[in-house]
């Protein structure tokens, strides 16, 4: 595979610019301002955790599904584009729905059905970079990835502060401009990226007993590294979401003298400004040191700043300290995204890179149970939030887990075992 260009690289990741601002959005700011015209202020973080565990559990299963059909998919514009389109056709709908018909019911199906839709697009959409870079390029490659993510969320932090507030979280603005920005950058990645053709036929054949076997079945042993690399992941994201999903509601609870939508978009864009410079850095230094080391030294780091996190007691502190985390999370990131594509097998990309998402929606999905967790022990000595201590608490003992876990981890690529399906 020939060396790719810069500006081919951006095309490859553009898209997740779009995908990052739009889940960004809702989950930091849209989600949580907008629940609360329709739940109890002491039951925010239960109504806020349910909703977007339910959904995130559909990602975990959807998009391994997804990316497994497209790596054996055959059309005349490639194998990942066609789910880009159905998918993100799809969550123009949903985000129609969300926005604009009002009330929980709508809410509940406008996210659901989102998760599902953006999910087909998502795994097939990951296994464009093992497909289109080799793998001299991969760790950059991947710091991109993770800074086109990063810069979604920049934007998000900007922009959303504007577009609902805490008095009036009439969502139909931003979710206007989220629908603008994910056609303009997903139109990017479909129309300049070089996807050739895989076959001419016009007709589908599936033999949906051999595409089963041929998404879940691993090979104990010769995937055993690759399993330990999805639990470590999971391990880490668990802490970070942690902090990510309730951002706005802990800023409510501990630092009322500030805004709460504004205030968390500006602490969300200062961590995510340190996070795009350390996983750029992490990316280009995993390619000459290694990416297992650096996730190492990336969850002792992540863990110190989520302990710092317990006492911030000012908005510098609460800045500050969210930066440490940042810098482990921005490592973390750009060293296990670039080492789970370099031990994908050839023929299984799609289908290994959505496995990644057992991980990355699973962990999202199990940080969101924290919000029973912490209305209950918020709410057993008002004013003291042991809630918000116990989360840090546990995400902090979550990124030494993931260090653990990532130490008989074989940074080899797994042996491809997998029959061939097609798929015309």
């Amino acid at each position: 595979m020939k060396h790719v260009s810069g500006w081919y690289l951006f095309v490859l990741n553009a898209y997740w610019i779009g995908l990052s601002f739009m889940w960004n959005s809702l989950h930091v700011t849209i989600l949580p301002a907008v629940l609360l015209n329709y739940v109890p202020e002491t039951q925010k973080n239960t109504w806020l955790g349910l909703l977007t565990f339910f959904g995130l559990i559909l990602a975990m299963i959807i998009q391994p599904l997804s990316g497994a059909i497209s790596d054996r998919w055959h059309s005349r514009i490639g194998r990942r584009r066609p789910f880009i389109w159905l998918g993100t056709g799809g969550d123009l709908i949903f985000l129609v729905i969300m926005g604009f018909i009002g009330g929980l019911p709508a809410l509940f199906i406008g996210y659901i059905g989102l998760q599902i839709t953006s999910n087909t697009a998502h795994g097939p959409a990951q296994g464009l970079l093992p497909d289109e870079v080799p793998a001299s390029q991969l760790g950059m490659a991947s710091g991109i990835k993770i800074t086109m993510d990063m810069f979604g969320i920049i934007l998000s932090s900007i922009l959303m502060g504007f577009l609902i507030s805490a008095k009036n979280p009439d969502p139909s603005l931003s979710i206007i401009v989220i629908i603008g920005l994910l056609v303009l950058f997903c139109g990017v990645t479909l129309l300049f990226s070089h996807e050739k053709p895989t076959s001419q036929s016009k007709h589908i054949q599936t033999d949906w007993k051999v595409l089963w076997d041929v998404v879940f079945n691993f090979k104990a042993e010769g995937d055993k590294s690759y399993w330990r690399l999805i639990f470590s992941r999971f391990l880490f994201l668990v802490g970070v979401y942690g902090f990510q999903s309730f951002a706005q509601y802990f800023i409510r609870d501990k630092f009322s003298q500030q805004d709460p939508i504004q205030f968390t978009q500006f602490v969300m864009g200062s961590f995510v400004i340190v996070l795009i410079i350390f996983s750029l850095l992490s990316g280009k230094l995993s390619d000459k040191f290694g990416r297992k080391r650096l996730q190492i030294i990336s969850s002792f780091i992540g863990a110190f700043g989520a302990v710092l996190l317990i006492f911030a007691s000012t908005p510098f502190q609460l800045i500050f300290f969210g930066s440490i985390l940042g810098v482990g999370l921005g490592i973390f990131l750009s060293a296990n995204w670039a080492l789970a594509n370099e031990m994908a097998p050839q023929g299984d990309v799609g289908k290994y890179m959505g496995l990644t998402n057992l991980a990355t929606a699973g962990s999202a999905a199990v940080a969101r149970l924290e919000g029973p967790m912490t209305d209950v022990l918020n709410n057993a000595a008002p004013g003291q939030w042991y809630g918000w201590t116990a989360l840090f608490t546990i995400s902090a003992v979550l990124m030494l887990a993931s260090a653990l876990a990532m130490r008989n981890v074989n940074e080899s690529r797994v042996q491809n075992g997998s029959a061939s399906l097609p798929i015309a």
